[in-house]
C-alpha cells in the first residue's frame, strides 16, 4: 500500500513538473558605445568597418560620420557641406552608402513654408572625406515631389531611392542616378513595375543591394470596384535600373507591409501582417515564403525596425515593444526571443559585424553585444 502511494505520488509530482513553463531565455546584455556627444542616426556595415552616422546638435556643421574598425578605433570623417546650400549644414542622415573605396550618403532637414524635408546629397571617401554636391531644386523639389529614403552602391553604378508624382496616377517609385560627381536625375519609370496605374498603387519605402540588382521592399495596393488591398511587396531589378520585377510576398492577410530588408545571397524581409510582425525570405531565383512560426508582437505603420540579421543559419530582429527592447532569433522554424539589458526606446538600425558583433541604435546610443 505505501509502495503505491508512494507511486502515485512520484507521477503526480512528475505530472506537476511536466506543466512547469519552461525557463525564460536568459537576456542579452549589451554595452554602450562611445560616440562622443552626438547622436547616432545610421549604421552602415563593410567587411570590419562600421560607418556611424550622427547628429550633432547645436553644432555649426550638424551632420557627423565616424568610422569605427576592427580594434575599436574611432576616425572622424570630415563632412563639408557647401555654402550654397544652407540645407546641408542642418541636414540629418537618411542612409549612408559604402563599398569599401566609396561613400554616398542622402541627408535631409526639414525647411521652408511647408517644412517639407529638403534633400542633400554627398560623395565622396573616408580619405577625403564626404563632400555635399549641391542639386538645382528640381531634383528633388516641387509640385510632384515625393519622398527618399535610400542611397545605394552596386557594382554596376550609384542610385537614389525614392519616390514622384505619378505618370498616370498616384505617386511612382523614383530612381536617381548621377551624371558625373554633382549632378543627379530623375529616371523614367513609365512601362515598368515602378510605375502606378489606376489599378495598382506601388509603395515602396526602403532599399538595398543584391549583387548587381536594387532591392525595394513596402507595399502595393490593388483598387478594384468594392477592393482595397494592401499587400507587402518587393520590387527587383536585374541591374542597376534595368529589369524591373514586382514581387507580391505571400500570406498578405488582411493588411501588410514589408519595412526592411537585408541581402545578401537571398533577401530577409521584415515588416507586418495585420498588425503582428512578419518575416518573409526571398531567393535568388525570386521565390518568396513567409517564415512560420514568427512571435506574435505588434507593428504597426509607425513602427520603426531595423534591418533583420543573417548570422549563418540564425535570423535575428531586434524589436521594440513598449520601449523594450527584444532579440528574436530564429532557424529552422524555431524562435527565441529575449529581453534586453541596458537599451530602450526606439529601434533605429542594427548591423552585424565580424565575430558575431552586433550593434544597435536605440534611442539616442549606440549599443554592442556579441551573439552567441
Amino acid at each position: 500500500m505505501r509502495r503505491l502511494f508512494a507511486v502515485a505520488l512520484l507521477l503526480a509530482t512528475i505530472a506537476a513538473c511536466s506543466h512547469e513553463k519552461p525557463a525564460a531565455p536568459a537576456a542579452v546584455a549589451w554595452s554602450k558605445v562611445d560616440v562622443g556627444t552626438a547622436e547616432p542616426v545610421t549604421l552602415t556595415a563593410y567587411d570590419d568597418q562600421l560607418l556611424i552616422g550622427l547628429r550633432h546638435r547645436g553644432a555649426e556643421v550638424v551632420p557627423e560620420l565616424q568610422l569605427l574598425d576592427h580594434t575599436g578605433q574611432r576616425k572622424s570623417i570630415v563632412v563639408k557641406p557647401n555654402r550654397a546650400s544652407p540645407y546641408a549644414f542642418e541636414a540629418i542622415w537618411y542612409s549612408i552608402a559604402y563599398d569599401g573605396k566609396q561613400l554616398l550618403a542622402l541627408g535631409g532637414a526639414a525647411g521652408g513654408a511647408h517644412s517639407n524635408t529638403r534633400w542633400t546629397v554627398w560623395t565622396g571617401t573616408p580619405q577625403t572625406g564626404l563632400i555635399e554636391r549641391p542639386q538645382e531644386f528640381w531634383t528633388f523639389g516641387g509640385e510632384t515631389a515625393g519622398d527618399l529614403y535610400s542611397a545605394v552602391i552596386t557594382p554596376s553604378g550609384r542610385a537614389l531611392l525614392g519616390s514622384w508624382g505619378g505618370v498616370e496616377t498616384g505617386n511612382d517609385a523614383m530612381v536617381w542616378l548621377p551624371q558625373g560627381d554633382a549632378k543627379w536625375t530623375r529616371q523614367d519609370p513609365a512601362k515598368t513595375a515602378l510605375q502606378s496605374t489606376p489599378s495598382l498603387l506601388v509603395g515602396p519605402g526602403f532599399g538595398t543591394t543584391l549583387g548587381e540588382s536594387i532591392v525595394l521592399v513596402g507595399s502595393q495596393v490593388r483598387l478594384a470596384p468594392n477592393v482595397v488591398a494592401q499587400e507587402a511587396a518587393v520590387w527587383r531589378s536585374t541591374k542597376l535600373n534595368q529589369g524591373w520585377s514586382r514581387i507580391a510576398l505571400p500570406e498578405p492577410g488582411n493588411r501588410s507591409q514589408a519595412i526592411t530588408a537585408t541581402c545578401r545571397k537571398d533577401c530577409v524581409i521584415s515588416g507586418y501582417v495585420d498588425g503582428q510582425l512578419a518575416i518573409w525570405q526571398l531567393d535568388a531565383s525570386g521565390t518568396a515564403k513567409r517564415l512560420p512560426g514568427v512571435p506574435s508582437i505588434p507593428v504597426g505603420d509607425k513602427d520603426k525596425l531595423p534591418p533583420p540579421v543573417v548570422d549563418g543559419g540564425k535570423i535575428v530582429q531586434i524589436i521594440a515593444q513598449d520601449n523594450k527592447v527584444k532579440v528574436l532569433t530564429g532557424q529552422d522554424g524555431h524562435w527565441t526571443v529575449q529581453e534586453s539589458q541596458g537599451p530602450e526606446g526606439q529601434v533605429t538600425d542594427a548591423v552585424q559585424m565580424p565575430d558575431h558583433k552586433l550593434y544597435l541604435i536605440a534611442g539616442t546610443s549606440l549599443w554592442q553585444t556579441t551573439l552567441s
